[in-house]
């Protein structure tokens, strides 16, 4: 059985909290019960979180644990000297040591990050790399596995690394069973943007929303100004109009936007041919999806690709 611990400190984000489930309903659909899931702090009892509850919590164990799990708060406060010592040590101990959000600044302190890859918030990313310019931060992903050291972004992703660790311990079969039994929308990949361009173009009106959400629906299809008026039952010429006041860009540059993200996580998380993955996401060729990449990134799609250590299959 997998022990795991989700490890608390005063102020500690509450949504850290949500991992638990993923743990719980793996066991749940799994065989037979495959985790022991507890919560503990540096001497134990309640512990106060951002919120104001308390949560019971264990001491930690001198033995470790197979998982270690540092939650983190608002505020990128560090715990006491003794618990960043605990974790110093924790990888002598345990398996995998992980981080939810701004706990990164804690394994960080810690020295478990020096040299490694890692990520955290978004929102204090540029604070991070300030303080430890020694670790590789990939500010713009979902979670990143460097060796037995685990790191996620915002609270929220702190579900993905957990059922990144269940697909790990257990199976793609089971974790996707995990995902949907919590009723996510979709399981994300480490290699996955923070950044939505849906979120960010979000619409104030239903039909120009309907459009948006038609297009990333269907990347591969034809999504002219025509096609996506239809889909917001508006005139094309009043469709441009009312798009572009709503987001700030017009039809074509949208579109672009929403392809070009789909694309780079088929090339991180995939081992598709760039030729593939320009017909699926609607480029229709690798030279088009090239020169988005360019406007998008400033880079070409194959060195986002090596850079992902995804290698491709030849066709």
């Amino acid at each position: 059985m997998h022990n795991v611990a989700l490890l608390v400190y005063p102020g500690f984000q509450s949504l850290a909290l949500a991992v638990a489930s993923v743990f719980e309903y793996a066991n749940l659909l799994h065989s037979e019960a495959a985790y022991q899931f507890r919560i503990v702090s540096e001497h134990g009892g309640p512990i106060a979180s951002s919120q104001g509850f308390s949560v019971h919590s264990e001491p930690l164990a001198d033995d470790g644990y197979d998982t270690l799990i540092v939650a983190g708060d608002n505020e990128c406060r560090l715990p006491s000297d003794a618990l960043v010592d605990y974790i110093r040590h924790a990888p002598l101990r345990s398996r995998r040591v992980a981080s939810i959000c701004t706990g990164a600044f804690v394994l960080a302190a810690a020295g478990l990050l020096e040299g490694k890859r890692a990520t955290t918030h978004w929102y204090h990313a540029r604070d991070f790399a300030k303080r430890y310019p020694g670790i590789q931060l990939e500010e713009d992903r979902i979670f990143v596995v460097d060796g037995q050291i685990w790191t996620s972004a915002g609270m929220s992703a702190g579900v993905d690394l957990a059922l990144a660790i269940v697909e790990s311990d257990l199976g793609l079969d089971i974790s996707r069973q995990v995902a949907r039994k919590l009723v996510l929308y979709q399981r994300r990949g480490g290699g996955q943007s923070q950044f939505s361009a849906l979120l960010e173009m979000s619409a104030r009106s239903d039909r120009v929303q309907m459009a948006l959400t038609f297009a990333s629906e269907n990347l591969a299809s034809d999504l002219s100004v025509e096609r996506l008026a239809e889909a917001a039952s508006l005139s094309p010429r009043q469709f441009s109009r009312v798009f572009r006041e709503e987001t700030g860009q017009s039809p074509a540059k949208a579109v672009e936007r929403l392809r070009v993200e789909a694309a780079r996580l088929m090339m991180e998380t995939t081992r598709h041919p760039v030729e593939v993955v320009a017909r699926e996401t609607g480029f229709g060729d690798r030279e088009r999806m090239r020169q988005a990449f360019l406007r998008a990134f400033g880079q070409p799609p194959q060195t986002i690709q090596r850079a992902s250590a995804v290698t491709p299959l030849v066709l």
